[in-house]
């Protein structure tokens, strides 16, 4: 009697155990939900301010495929302006390959290299992209990318000349290493800035071959410094992403007659830190896990 009477209170314990973990899902869920409405509601927001209406800026076409945040839509716009002439691309910093700034265009069919630093992120770019990788339409070289090497990696990868585009993402010295590029002539680059300094701030690192970030705002540079570089290496500002995470140049032979926003200034494009934005909402507007697999892209 007395084990009948234990199984049954062990049984009550766990229905309300089981219970309890259910209502806790819901609660948890619920709250994910609510977060995700509240940043889409304030998304919504930021894209109908009035200096924003301009169908010649680029905000509104924002939209996650493979990339962090709106990149993959922001640039898909811009080609549509300019074309497309090479279908080739380059990035560093691209992670384990399945969220930057250029997969979406590797499933189009373009060509491109991949260039990063960590162990782990090439055996991942390995193993799933084996098949790119085996028909040479995605190159991978694994390296710490610095101001002394970028050029030689391009060179000893055989990607050199004009290009469609040039991804940089490495949280620190992108800066730098793009002042230092001479080898490729991208038509477009989307570049990380430091968005906690706004215009007409001029801040950047100091650079450092070996500089690692640790995680701080110590990283990149303002918006205003990256202006003044590439408006001398012959870039304009076109853009930047609403979360306050990319900047978007396009080489001054592109921008033609009203295809942009003008002016091409950090003051009229800069988009303040908002990296709250990227928490859920665009992980779930970009649908579900990313897969290297390739698909027909007619």
């Amino acid at each position: 009697m007395f084990d009948k009477k234990l199984t049954s209170e062990v049984q009550g314990l766990r229905s309300s155990h089981e219970a309890l973990s259910q209502g806790l899902q819901a609660l948890q869920q619920a709250s994910l939900l609510g977060a995700i409405g509240q940043q889409f509601q304030c998304w919504r927001t930021l894209l109908a301010e009035q200096r924003l209406a301009d169908p010649r800026r680029l905000e509104r076409y924002g939209h996650k495929c493979y990339s962090q945040n709106e990149e993959d839509g922001i640039l898909l716009e811009i080609f549509n302006r300019i074309g497309v002439r090479h279908r080739t691309f380059i990035e560093f910093g691209v992670g384990d390959g399945l969220e930057n700034n250029t997969l979406f265009w590797l499933a189009q069919g373009w060509k491109g290299l991949w260039l990063d630093g960590d162990p782990a992120n090439r055996d991942a770019i390995q193993a799933r992209f084996a098949d790119r990788l085996a028909s040479g339409q995605l190159l991978f070289r694994q390296a710490h990318i610095a101001a002394e090497n970028i050029d030689g990696e391009f060179v000893g990868a055989q990607m050199t000349g004009e290009i469609d585009l040039l991804s940089i993402d490495i949280d620190g010295n992108d800066y730098y290493v793009f002042d230092a590029i001479r080898s490729v002539s991208p038509r477009v680059v989307v570049i990380e800035y430091n968005s906690k300094f706004p215009p007409p701030i001029r801040w950047r690192i100091p650079y450092s071959p070996q500089y690692r970030w640790d995680g701080s705002d110590w990283f990149g540079a303002s918006l205003q410094s990256m202006e003044d570089l590439f408006s001398a290496r012959g870039y304009g500002l076109v853009g930047c992403n609403i979360c306050g995470a990319n900047a978007f140049f396009v080489r001054n032979d592109l921008l033609g007659h009203d295809l942009f926003h003008a002016p091409y200034t950090a003051a009229n494009h800069f988009h303040p830190t908002r990296y709250f934005l990227t928490i859920g909402l665009f992980q779930h507007l970009g649908g579900h896990q990313p897969s290297p697999r390739p698909a027909i892209v007619d």
